[in-house]
């Protein structure tokens, strides 16, 4: 039975590894711990699935949906209440000490150069709201697709840049 396991593809491409990356092949045994392949998301590496995981776990039940997921994370904008109404939206998130935040804001920093939907997300994000609040956004939807595939076992499939960037502009045009 084991040998019908379907392992994941072979890496993309062929970097040269860091000095602090474990010296196993990381990528095929997470897929056997989770039976996902977490590196499929753009942006997230081998090492840093590792580290997502070892913070997070595999068991999502946790967190009743993942707008709590992100909240517990502090990936998500603050807002300021007084009195029973909102005053505004500041955007600022919670200081956060959480290590799985840190993996995720370091997986957006680098998807954001990438040519693909969440890289196109972000480069609008950076031209609107600055780099910061663009690199946490980012952060905000990778976490939201990790705990969409661990909870319900979805595979990530990345549409490209050009599918974001057509759907953007349907978007304008309806609004």
């Amino acid at each position: 039975a084991q040998s019908e396991e379907r392992l994941p593809p072979p890496p993309r491409n062929k970097q040269k590894k860091s000095r602090n990356e474990p010296r196993f092949d990381v990528r095929q045994s997470l897929h056997r711990w989770t039976g996902l392949d977490l590196t499929a998301i753009d942006g997230i590496k081998a090492h840093g699935a590792l580290q997502l995981l070892a913070e997070i776990g595999t068991d999502m039940s946790r967190w009743e949906t993942e707008k709590h997921f992100c909240s517990w994370l502090s990936l998500c904008p603050g807002v300021n209440k007084t009195g029973g109404r909102v005053q505004s939206k500041s955007g600022k998130t919670r200081p956060s000490a959480n290590r799985a935040a840190r993996v995720l804001r370091l997986c957006a920093q680098s998807v954001i150069r990438a040519n693909c939907a969440l890289g196109a997300y972000g480069r609008r994000m950076r031209a609107k709201l600055g780099a910061p609040k663009a690199v946490t956004a980012v952060a905000h939807k990778l976490a939201k697709i990790v705990y969409s595939m661990l909870k319900h076992g979805k595979t990530y499939v990345d549409r490209g840049a050009e599918y974001y960037e057509q759907r953007y502009q349907e978007k304008l045009v309806e609004h």
